[in-house]
């Protein structure tokens, strides 16, 4: 089977291998163990590998295209003297494959919306790892390609996945997740008892759109209520000193703690150690830390966004924000007064991401990849 990825990720030259962003590439991966020859259009990206970065496990052949936006008058002029060159390469690309993968949102996934038109009969998948709820506010190109990717009309022969269960979808889309663990990771684990410290746990990009001064707020709110609490902060960004500021000001140093980027193996071992995972987050696609928090018996805290609610089964295995500190510190207060509520939330919450395996996710992407 000859495979066309159509993605916008930037991809990295770098001694006769190709390299993109690491938990892009993973995934992609498993798709691609799974042809005889792959086909990739991408852009580049004027850079050198570092550690987010990892290299296909398979050989490719790479067909460029320049990288383009349409932001601001300047770059939508240069957007469309590149559009022949790359609605072309796009289109040779499908033209060759037996199978056609789009990656959306993006600009590039956008142009393979509308190229794959022309191949109504090709196999096709498409994978949307941004938020599918048609209530969330986006940009309209991401609104258009969901629309466009749903129409069944002009979408043929596609399986679209998507992040959660949603209601009122066509037939072509299918609920998908992204898996960390394999079935070999599993392990017996001791659930957490209330006794003692209270240890709270951040996990992301240390920028607004996170909202880890929220993060903060809460573990704030509930030490003045007079839990012990402590809260640390895994990840690193734009708003770290701004956050660093806050602890100092408001006498949080020994409560808070700010622990920069760290290995996969270190995250790990707080997800197994904390009794909450914090994500206070404005836009999420698929919220990769609460399902690794959730494999862990870590319960996870999270803002209603995009597909949470669903993991969370609207509260049974987990808490729902309401963006309220003292609304939301009280509904935390009363769960940590209750440690039976607090354990049956932890049980279902770790028997429910332990279903979504990498073996699983793997055995998911043949299912996909047979379908003609």
């Amino acid at each position: 089977m000859k495979f066309a990825i159509i993605t916008h990720v930037p991809h990295i030259k770098e001694n006769s291998r190709l390299y993109a962003y690491a938990p892009y590439v993973r995934e992609m991966n498993l798709w691609i163990d799974n042809v005889d020859e792959v086909l990739l259009v991408a852009p580049t990206a004027d850079l050198q590998p570092n550690a987010i970065h990892l290299p296909y496990e398979k050989e490719v052949r790479f067909m460029e295209i320049p990288g383009f936006n349409a932001i601001g008058l300047k770059a939508k002029i240069s957007a469309l003297f590149k559009m022949p060159k790359l609605i072309a390469v796009i289109y040779k690309a499908m033209r060759e494959a037996d199978h056609i993968h789009l990656r959306c949102p993006g600009n590039v996934g956008l142009l393979g919306c509308f190229v794959q038109i022309l191949f109504p009969k090709k196999p096709k998948t498409a994978k949307y790892a941004g938020n599918w709820d048609s209530e969330s506010q986006q940009p309209f190109s991401y609104k258009f390609q969901r629309w466009i990717l749903s129409n069944t009309f002009l979408t043929r022969n596609m399986q679209v996945l998507v992040y959660g269960n949603w209601p009122n979808q066509t037939k072509n889309i299918r609920p998908f997740f992204t898996a960390t663990y394999s079935e070999q990771d599993k392990k017996d684990i001791s659930l957490r008892t209330l006794d003692g410290k209270i240890k709270l746990l951040f996990a992301g990009t240390l920028a607004q759109g996170k909202r880890p001064l929220y993060a903060i707020q809460l573990a704030e709110n509930l030490i003045n209520k007079g839990f012990a609490i402590q809260l640390e902060l895994f990840g690193d960004g734009p708003e770290r000193d701004k956050l660093q500021e806050y602890i100092i000001k408001n006498n949080l140093q020994n409560p808070v703690l700010l622990k920069g980027n760290q290995t996969k193996e270190s995250l790990q071992q707080a997800y197994e150690e904390s009794h909450f995972l914090v994500l206070p987050s404005k836009s999420e696609g698929w919220p990769k830390v609460v399902a690794e928090a959730m494999f862990w018996g870590c319960v996870p805290v999270s803002s209603r966004v995009s597909c949470v609610p669903d993991m969370l089964d609207y509260g049974t295995r987990g808490v729902l924000l309401e963006m309220n500190l003292e609304q939301d510190s009280e509904n935390i207060a009363a769960l940590l007064k209750a440690p039976e509520e607090y354990k049956n939330k932890a049980e279902k919450a770790m028997l429910w991401s332990r279903r979504y395996t990498l073996d699983y996710f793997e055995s998911e992407i043949k299912s996909f990849l047979k379908n003609k």
